[in-house]
């Protein structure tokens, strides 16, 4: 198992126990665990986390995040957690209390990561329409067209999905066609090679 640099400077400052003592560090774990599995929009306020710089929370929130998704992805054993921990500089003790952490909501993990599907949205069809503003909401004229562009989508892990809609005007429509007309010569290229 491996992790970004950023996700590896993050748990070396979790591993640095003047940083983050016993106490916050357990904090921020349930938290990082929490925001994943139960309440996407749980913020960092634990009491144990109020003396820890804002800026340093963050990080390690995102790497403790990154950690547990990436775990769980892999569905990786305790050993290749406990090495990759190791490789960032933690300790024995907080290892093994992000282990036990992790044990505990594996099976609800592995669950949220089942349920996203394992492949991307795929475009069976687009349709679109000209739209001419002639006011805006504060009642100036601006006379500008522009075009509401909807995707019909689906997902071939799960079947259908809500369609994706969106607004532009000409010239970003424009690059749009440009940039999709790129990709599909690029994969023309790499399908002949």
């Amino acid at each position: 198992m491996e992790l970004s640099a950023y996700a590896q400077g993050g748990w070396r400052l979790l591993g640095d126990p003047r940083r983050f003592p016993r106490r916050p560090y357990a904090a921020l774990l349930r938290a990082a665990f929490r925001s994943l599995l139960h309440h996407p929009q749980s913020g960092l306020d634990d009491p144990d986390l109020k003396d820890i710089d804002p800026m340093v929370l963050k990080h390690c929130h995102a790497a403790a995040a990154t950690c547990i998704l990436e775990a769980g992805k892999q569905k990786a054993d305790i050993s290749a957690i406990s090495t990759c921990l190791e490789d960032c500089k933690l300790d024995k003790e907080r290892i093994e209390q992000f282990c036990t952490e992790y044990q505990k909501n594996k099976d609800a993990l592995e669950i949220l990561l089942g349920s996203i599907g394992r492949s991307p949205l795929h475009i069976t069809d687009v349709s679109w329409r000209l739209e001419y503003q002639i006011k805006s909401n504060q009642l100036h004229k601006t006379y500008q067209p522009s075009y509401l562009v909807t995707l019909n989508v689906e997902n071939s892990d799960s079947g259908s999905h809500p369609d994706v809609s969106f607004s532009c005007t000409m010239e970003q429509l424009q690059d749009l066609v440009g940039k999709l007309k790129d990709a599909a010569k690029s994969l023309e290229r790499a399908t002949q090679m």
